[in-house]
C-alpha cells in the first residue's frame, strides 16, 4: 500500500504542476493550443479541436526534461 500512495502523491504533484504551468501560460499570453498546426473543425453542431503543433512541442520539453534528469541521477 506504500507504494500506491507514494505513486498518488506523485502523481498529485505532476497534476499540480501541470496546472501551475497552464496558469503561468495563460497569464504570459502563450500562444499555446493556438499555434500554425492546431487543427480545429467547427460544423453546425459538432466542433472538433486537435492541438497537434503543441502536444509535438510540450513532447520535446517533457523528453528533454527527462533526459536532464536522467543525466543527473547517473
Amino acid at each position: 500500500m506504500t507504494d500506491l500512495g507514494k505513486l498518488l502523491i506523485m502523481l498529485g504533484g505532476i497534476i499540480l504542476i501541470a496546472g501551475a504551468v497552464l496558469l503561468l501560460a495563460g497569464r504570459f499570453h502563450l500562444p499555446l493550443g493556438r499555434l500554425p498546426g492546431d487543427f480545429s473543425y467547427r460544423g453546425k453542431n459538432t466542433a472538433f479541436y486537435f492541438p497537434l503543433t503543441t502536444c509535438i512541442i510540450i513532447s520535446i520539453v517533457l523528453s528533454l526534461i527527462f533526459w536532464l534528469i536522467g543525466k543527473g541521477r547517473r
